[in-house]
């Protein structure tokens, strides 16, 4: 099997060979990047599974190498940032990031925050002005739910469960950009079009309706998980 191929656009030496070494300890192959002009002509070159970006870089912004790419490739891409404000998360995600890491941050929590994004497909289609995951057989599982985008029928546990439009559409986003953290903004204008991009309360009452109706314990969701202040993610794994 073909190992991902990671690219890493970062400035901080020491936070570079670290990122690598543990990259590297599970048999991925990585290329380093010191500047956004490096970054952005191997992200165009050496077809990467996975871009990791450092959002303050010596000749500019993360933020723009980010809307750069999303040009013209849909690679994941997990933000590295010491900047800790939810508005600098915000920014990111909705200029085309899939993930974001605060600085300083743990092994553990990069490692699976890696896993969780090459895990993301990465051939969508656009329906509806919405976007949902292609398989092979049309059915996407996570946990004990099935969701069978060319039936439009979802089950949990073999038994059918009934969704509104809007909780079909919402899970079909999410179902889309699994793994991604999706921001309110996101949502509301995949969801329920552009005209309601800030009415979040909209969001909270639907993900409680499908947290009821799929998970587990509705209380302590393993898959239809909170990013507070920001948005919502869909995990496979929690």
């Amino acid at each position: 099997m073909t190992q991902p191929v990671i690219i890493l656009i970062e400035d901080e030496i020491q936070i570079r060979r670290f990122v690598r070494t543990a990259l590297e300890a599970e048999g991925w192959h990585v290329h380093e990047a010191e500047t956004a002009k490096r970054g952005l002509a191997d992200a165009g070159t050496r077809k990467p599974d996975l871009l990791i970006v450092d959002l303050g870089l010596p000749d500019g912004d993360g933020m723009d190498v980010i809307r750069d790419v999303r040009g013209w490739s849909n690679v994941p891409i997990l933000v590295l940032s010491a900047r800790t404000e939810e508005s600098d998360k915000i920014d990111a995600l909705d200029a085309g990031a899939d993930d974001y890491l605060v600085k300083p941050f743990g092994l553990g929590e990069l490692m699976a925050r890696v896993r969780a994004n090459l895990r993301r497909p990465r051939t969508v289609l656009d329906e509806t002005s919405s976007r949902e995951a292609v398989h092979g057989d049309g059915i996407f599982r996570f946990g004990d739910v099935e969701f069978n985008r060319l039936g439009r029928v979802v089950r949990r546990e073999g038994i059918e469960i009934h969704l509104t439009p809007i909780e079909y559409r919402l899970l079909g986003v999410l179902v889309a950009n699994v793994g991604r953290v999706m921001t309110h903004k996101q949502l509301l204008r995949d969801v329920w079009g552009p005209s309601h991009s800030e009415q979040s309360h909209y969001l909270r009452i639907y993900m409680a309706h499908l947290r009821q109706k799929l998970e587990v314990d509705p209380a302590q969701p393993r898959h239809l998980l909170t990013e507070t202040g920001v948005g919502y993610r869909l995990l496979l794994d929690a």
